[in-house]
């Protein structure tokens, strides 16, 4: 094919695009269509399995990070760990041979001045001595089994810690998928919370608007009632990958919400600041 005939084909399938870009309305002056999603949604476990024995809360409670939302049974657990701390607490043998050490550690230094004189026997020195060390060796030991019982203390109490059920997050409980006397297997949850502050707003974008829309930039949402009002959102996420089958790229926005009225799962329409193409 002639060259000059080429570009000229290649023109007019191009001007469609451009006029469409050229028709377009500004960025500021056009509502997308929008949805406020949670942050996350976590499906709550445990990293044991057990039956559940207690549950404090329930659908639509408020539960904040570190709370301790019920556990699953935890009897024989927590009389190991009553017994792992009455053996971690337990220094009578220690006691008991740092006072005899002291005791022959004396008894050697008189044995050890009164050799020379020859009150005492080189052989009731090297006695004397070798008791001393027996009982520090004894002494030694004994820490160390006292040390490895508050190790076994501190594992009893990380078993028992196993056995509560703890959120990860601030948000809300969305589902209990298991009520208190069920067993939990290594397959089930126990809970679904959604983190719903901040939000995450989500839209897509046409093509034509790319480059208008940055990290950093403001839009401006607008929930579906009987929610309303007008809220402002930053853009996190925009992103690299354009869908060609839409036209279309998505937009990510975190939307604050301390005070948790906004709820998750909303429609909302949104409007940009923008920028002119190029700047």
């Amino acid at each position: 094919m002639h060259p000059a005939r080429l570009v000229f084909l290649l023109g007019v399938l191009a001007a469609p695009a451009a006029n469409a870009a050229v028709d377009a309305p500004p960025i500021a002056q056009r509502d997308f269509d929008c949805v406020m999603e949670p942050r996350q949604t976590v499906k709550l476990a445990s990293s044991a399995l057990g039956m559940v024995a207690e549950l404090k809360v329930d659908r639509g409670d408020t539960v904040r990070a570190g709370q301790v939302l019920g556990k699953l049974d935890d009897e024989v657990e927590r009389a190991n760990l009553e017994l792992a701390r009455a053996k971690a607490v337990n220094d009578y043998e220690i006691s008991a041979h740092r006072a005899r050490l002291a005791f022959l550690r004396e008894k050697f230094d008189r044995a050890n001045q009164l050799v020379g004189s020859k009150i005492v026997s080189q052989n009731t020195r090297d006695e004397a001595f070798a008791d001393m060390q027996v009982e520090a060796q004894q002494l030694r030991v004994s820490e160390l089994e006292h040390a490895e019982a508050q190790l076994e203390a501190k594992q009893a109490e990380a078993v028992v810690h196993q056995r509560a059920i703890i959120s990860p997050v601030n948000g809300v409980v969305v589902e209990r998928l298991l009520s208190v006397g069920e067993y939990r297997n290594d397959q089930s949850a126990i809970m679904t919370i959604a983190e719903i502050d901040p939000l995450y707003v989500e839209v897509f974008v046409p093509t034509i608007y790319y480059g208008q829309i940055v990290i950093g930039d403001t839009g401006h949402v607008r929930p579906e009632e009987p929610v309303g009002g007008q809220h402002d959102a930053s853009v996190i996420v925009v992103d690299k990958v354009i869908d060609a089958a839409s036209g279309t790229f998505g937009v990510r926005l975190t939307l604050p919400n301390p005070e948790l009225v906004l709820p998750a799962g909303l429609k909302c329409k949104i409007r940009f600041d923008g920028r002119r193409p190029g700047n």
